[in-house]
């Protein structure tokens, strides 16, 4: 009888812990952004500052200059062809390359120091420079390489390049159509180069005080990783997720027969 005794009550503990277990891996993740906010009023929160980008070493610029002088054709609609032509794959970006030493190089123009400047300084650069040669020339500098890696727990990841370089965190994952279900919307990994360093930092979409960090823009080459739930790790487990339901319907069975003995 001790035996038996003694059997049930392992037999109860292995089935409660079981349940426990199965309750723990299945529990429904928080999937509302900014969810401390309250729902029922009108809310201002603070907006952390843009700060523009500095172009680097290996960026790729679009760069359009435009000019009045008719007179001179050549000088007309001088752009971003330098580094390929018509032919080349829609996969590959055209543009000018920043060299090692930080320079990009226009034709007529020539060599442009551009490192280490915004976009908007870079444009009064080669604006200045291409007033030697043409007549009131307009300059539009852009990135033509300006790109985040989205992974994990979204529906598409990949690498994208953005449309501009004022991008926030959500502008970004909705890139990449938005976290799955199973995504950790409270401990989202944010990796940032940092000279010969890498940041890594962890942002939490469900407060609105992500809005007033100073990562809820990205950066160039930023990588965002979303991290799964438990949830989503018992759902691809689901054959020892089955092999213990059965477990515990036969103990539970084995149970009721020998209580009955």
């Amino acid at each position: 009888m001790n035996i038996l005794y003694a059997f049930n009550k392992i037999s109860i503990y292995l089935l409660l812990f079981s349940a426990i277990f199965l309750s723990s891996c299945g529990s429904t993740p928080n999937v509302v952004y900014l969810s401390n906010l309250d729902s029922t009023k009108y809310t201002q929160i603070p907006k952390a500052a843009f700060t523009q980008p500095l172009i680097q070493t290996d960026d790729i610029l679009s760069i359009t200059i435009q000019t009045q002088d008719v007179t001179d054709p050549s000088a007309f609609n001088q752009t971003s062809n330098g580094s390929g032509n018509a032919e080349q794959k829609s996969t590959e970006i055209s543009g000018f390359l920043v060299d090692e030493e930080g320079n990009v190089e226009i034709p007529i123009i020539g060599a442009v120091k551009v490192s280490g400047l915004t976009t908007n300084r870079a444009k009064d650069l080669i604006k200045l420079r291409a007033s030697k040669y043409y007549k009131e020339p307009t300059v539009q500098v852009r990135f033509s390489n300006y790109k985040v890696t989205i992974l994990g727990e979204v529906a598409k990841p990949a690498a994208y390049v953005l449309p501009n370089e004022k991008v926030t965190i959500f502008d970004a994952i909705s890139l990449a159509g938005d976290l799955t279900i199973y995504g950790k919307r409270d401990n989202v990994m944010l990796m940032r180069d940092n000279g010969d360093k890498k940041d890594i930092i962890r942002l939490d979409l469900t407060s609105s005080q992500v809005v007033a960090s100073p990562y809820y823009y990205v950066r160039q080459n930023d990588v965002i990783y979303v991290e799964p739930t438990k949830a989503r790790t018992a759902a691809n487990n689901s054959a020892r997720t089955t092999m213990i339901t059965i477990g515990i319907s036969l103990a539970t069975l084995l149970i009721t027969i020998l209580a009955r003995l």
